[in-house]
């Protein structure tokens, strides 16, 4: 008999009797699945009871969905056995697989109710009172965060997409709206010659005296002698708008504002952390920077925030730099500029499994809630097969604890939580201005939409249900590209597809979908006009090299009487399918297999810290003006 043939007929002896003549089978995976996995999903206790406690089975092993062995306890429907991996073994019902589905999720999905009711025992709440991270999908980075009142205020990294630096709305830390953006002024932004993954870095937000305050780097090119400043901007209102931005310059990255408790003033910076004094209204440079500590794991120290809390100075800091190394540590002083100690429990953040779908974590911030309760938010990145990260950076949500001698501690130190209880806070909401209108030039767009650097004039209009855009006189491999209308990539799998008018051109010219990342890597999927007349054209751009992958006469396509086509673009990982919608209906017209340029991992040109998005595009070039009308705009995750 095998020892599959005994775990599978529950025969103890056997199993005892197999593992002491052979210890090393319990090693050795069955058809792909390990024998402890086996026994899990049996649901026989006493065998994996003698596996766990007498075999030399490690409960670290995880499948090639970095599933652990209580995914097969809680597939087996046996709750007691779940309730010994959970209990005496201290495997983690929310734990996290390669899609972000934990133990506790399989248990409610597959309708056993007597494990579901332990783990909801177990977990201290109904799973309905649990939220999934990221709170925010797509590219969300750096981010910062306020509570004023029973409102939470947040704001994340912009670059050089326009409107600048967006800010966010939440009663309850999970459900996020933006509301506003700290420059929707073109004139005020500065980014019309910037190179992608150049201009607003890491920004910061605070409330002091009935004003919301807005501090970020202004990142510049590789040219010159200057190549950071520091933006500060402030409004009466969280939502805006907001005053012209004032630039201090003062090198560094990662500006934060902290109000000592006699409510002098000060910002704070890398490397390491430095702080120095400023004005009132945030606009003058008092004094020259002092280092106040450098860090703990001292690499590449950033994203530094200050905390009075107790009679103690907290110093949240970023360090080993925005890759795999990435975490959070803390140190604190008595006095703002004395000596800090590190936090014995350093990291305080870091992602230890190398499996995980969730890495790079931190640069984080935290905050109080109104009901006393403590959390912090901070990045992360969710990679496509462990090495693509599409999505850029998101934002996560972690409660906050502090433990008795006074350190924090984030997810009671098991770090990034996947399935996560629902913080304690209000429901409800308060009305706020709805900053949207006003900054396509007095039109609303329902999701967030963003430009690359400035936009013209007048550029982009909304008629009824139909998006005007001006064509642009240079093309998307050009930092001077103009007008194009884009949204974050949120979901490793999705589909965008818009119906657009057919327009006249002249040669060269073209108006379409895109899937963009920066102007070194692109694709292009849309009507262009070509030596033979107006074709269906789908073609990359990676770094200096445009290939044409298939073009396709449009009357092929559309027949002779079609004054309008319907594109879409799906997605799946690392493919991209493109569909048209023809005189035979829709039609698969081309496939691209491997997107892996749209992302920051792969390719290596300049500053890539975005994340890749999806949108429309009109190019006219030197020739005659022309716009591009787009119809029924649809981004779906699938």
């Amino acid at each position: 008999m095998t020892l599959k043939e005994a775990i599978d007929n529950n025969n103890l002896e056997k199993v005892r009797e197999l593992l002491l003549m052979n210890p090393a089978l319990i090693e050795e995976p069955i058809h792909g699945v390990w024998p402890p996995f086996l026994a899990a999903s049996s649901g026989n206790l006493p065998v994996l009871r003698y596996i766990v406690e007498y075999s030399r089975a490690s409960m670290n092993m995880t499948d090639e969905k970095n599933r652990d062995i209580l995914y097969y306890g809680v597939q087996s429907g046996n709750a007691e056995l779940v309730e010994y991996l959970v209990e005496k073994v201290g495997m983690d019902p929310l734990h996290g697989d390669i899609e972000l589905v934990t133990p506790f999720d399989l248990a409610v999905k597959s309708g056993f109710i007597k494990i579901k009711e332990y783990l909801e025992k177990y977990c201290g709440a109904p799973y309905e009172d649990f939220f999934r991270n990221p709170v925010l999908t797509g590219m969300h980075p750096d981010p910062s965060i306020v509570c004023v009142g029973e409102d939470f205020y947040m704001v994340n990294s912009s670059f050089v997409f326009f409107p600048c630096i967006p800010i966010s709305h939440s009663k309850d830390l999970v459900n996020w709206k933006t509301v506003g953006y700290a420059i929707t002024n073109a004139e005020w932004a500065g980014l019309d010659a910037l190179e992608g993954g150049r201009g607003y870095w890491a920004p910061d937000i605070s409330y002091f005296e009935g004003r919301y305050y807005i501090t970020a780097t202004y990142r510049l090119n590789d040219t010159g002698t200057v190549y950071r400043k520091q933006m500060i901007t402030s409004s009466r209102y969280p939502e805006g708008p907001y005053e012209k931005p004032v630039f201090l310059d003062e090198d560094g990255i990662d500006p934060s504002i902290f109000t000592d408790t006699d409510h002098r003033r000060y910002m704070i910076l890398n490397r390491g952390a430095r702080a120095f004094e400023i004005s009132t209204d945030g606009k003058q440079q008092l004094s020259e920077a002092k280092l106040l500590y450098y860090g703990h794991q001292k690499r590449a120290p950033e994203g530094s925030h200050l905390l009075y809390k107790d009679g103690w100075y907290y110093l949240f800091q970023a360090e080993g730099g925005t890759g795999e190394g990435h975490r959070i540590s803390v140190a604190r002083a008595r006095e703002l500029f004395g000596n800090y100690i590190p936090c014995p429990y350093n990291p305080v953040l870091q992602q230890a499994d190398e499996k995980s779908v969730i890495q790079c974590c931190g640069h984080g911030k935290p905050v109080q809630a109104p009901d006393g309760e403590w959390y912090i938010v901070y990045l992360c990145s969710r990679k496509w097969e462990g090495k693509y990260g599409f999505l850029g950076r998101e934002t996560m949500l972690n409660k906050l604890t502090w433990t008795a001698d006074g350190w924090p501690l984030i997810n009671d130190g098991r770090g990034p939580g996947i399935l996560q209880r629902k913080p304690m806070t209000s429901p409800g909401s308060t009305p706020v201005k709805d900053m949207h209108q006003g900054v396509f030039q007095g039109f609303y767009m329902e999701e967030d939409w963003w430009t690359v650097r400035s936009i013209e004039k007048d550029a982009i209009k909304r008629i009824s249900e139909m998006i005007r855009i001006k064509g642009s006189r240079k093309d998307l491999d050009s930092k001077y590209a103009r007008n194009l209308l884009l949204r974050r990539q949120t979901s490793f799998h999705f589909s965008f597809q818009s119906t657009i008018q057919l327009q006249e051109m002249e040669a060269g010219q073209y108006y379409g979908l895109t899937c963009y990342y920066d102007e070194n890597t692109y694709l292009v999927y849309g009507i262009r006009m070509g030596d033979g007349g107006p074709a269906l054209c789908l073609w990359e751009h990676i770094l200096n090299k445009t290939c044409f992958i298939r073009c396709l006469d449009l009357t092929n396509v559309l027949g002779v009487e079609q004054t309008k086509v319907t594109l879409c673009i799906e997605t799946h990982g690392l493919e991209r399918k493109f569909f048209v919608n023809g005189i035979k209906g829709k039609q698969e017209f081309a496939v691209l297999p491997d997107v892996y340029y749209l992302c920051d991992e792969g390719i290596s040109c300049g500053k890539r810290f975005t994340g890749a998005m999806a949108g429309c595009f009109v190019y006219q070039g030197e020739g005659r003006d022309m716009s591009g009308e787009f119809t029924e705009i649809l981004y779906s995750n699938l």
